[in-house]
């Protein structure tokens, strides 16, 4: 599942778990965001595939946010990254020359902490997240089955260093007592500048292959993020903002979901140097705009 065409493929099994939405009848082609500006009072951006490629910024990106404040409007990042904390989101736009304040950031991570409940929470982190912004207890996973075990529930932050043995040993352990799994990034995968890298949506949709039944997702599609930025443009209808993403089934889906209305990315991100439109038709997720780069 490391290319476009599998992903799209393994989004569409799983849409049936998806948020529903209505689309407008067209797409319309345009050269840049500014062509869009007296519809659109707050736009709100993707990371991956839309300002930066893994580590490297898109050109053109950085500069695209300065232009669209200076003409009045409000910028929003919404990212499905939880692999770090508030603070690290904040510090890596600054750090590709994005320049944008930590309250006008919204990741996965932000939503599916604060539905967070009690208890003993195993954590699948990345080695370098310190999991200090978790007010729940945690134990981190790696490979002791009684750890997995003695959890109340799971928490799915990072695939950095998930390996298929210890999917089995999460598996099994939920197979045999069912627990709560919270999936903080309901990505499939990721555009990275090695290709594609799998997230934690992935794994998710494994276990609810199994059958399990209390896998929760947060992040976009899924509203919990979409409700978190409406909370941030206080008085701006829905229909005026707009989500700019390189992926269909979710920052085009999740957004349409919202009643905003939405703009496919084209050239950096899943559906890099392939035909957005084929993709469009066979899914029915219709973006009102599509361009290549901001």
């Amino acid at each position: 599942m490391l290319d476009a065409n599998s992903i799209f493929s393994r989004y569409q099994s799983i849409r049936p778990r998806l948020p529903k939405a209505t689309f407008t009848a067209a797409t319309l082609d345009i050269e840049s965001l500014l062509d869009i500006g007296n519809e659109v009072d707050a736009f709100v951006f993707d990371a991956f595939g839309v300002l930066n490629v893994g580590e490297t910024p898109i050109p053109g990106a950085a500069a695209r946010l300065k232009e669209l404040r200076k003409g009045g409007h409000q910028i929003r990042i919404l990212s499905n990254a939880a692999s770090y904390n508030h603070q690290g989101a904040t510090a890596k736009f600054q750090k590709l020359g994005m320049q944008v304040d930590a309250d006008e950031i919204v990741t996965s991570r932000d939503a599916a902490l604060a539905n967070l409940n009690d208890g003993l929470w195993g954590c699948i982190a990345s080695p370098s997240d310190d999991l200090t912004d978790i007010l729940s207890e945690t134990i981190r996973l790696e490979a002791d089955q009684a750890d997995f075990d003695r959890a109340d529930g799971f928490l799915f932050l990072s695939t950095e260093i998930w390996q298929q043995s210890q999917q089995s040993m999460l598996c099994d352990s939920l197979l045999a007592n069912p627990r709560p799994v919270v999936i903080a990034n309901a990505d499939l995968a990721a555009p990275r500048d090695f290709g594609f890298s799998l997230e934690p949506g992935h794994y998710g949709h494994l276990l609810a292959d199994e059958g399990l039944q209390d896998i929760r997702f947060f992040g976009k599609p899924f509203p919990e993020v979409f409700e978190m930025v409406e909370a941030t443009l206080p008085g701006v209808p829905p229909e005026r903002i707009a989500m700019c993403g390189d992926t269909l089934h979710t920052d085009i889906l999740g957004a349409a979901a919202r009643g905003w209305s939405t703009v496919l990315v084209a050239q950096d991100g899943v559906f890099s140097g392939l035909d957005t439109r084929t993709f469009c038709e066979q899914s029915s997720l219709t973006p009102s705009w599509r361009l290549l780069r901001i």
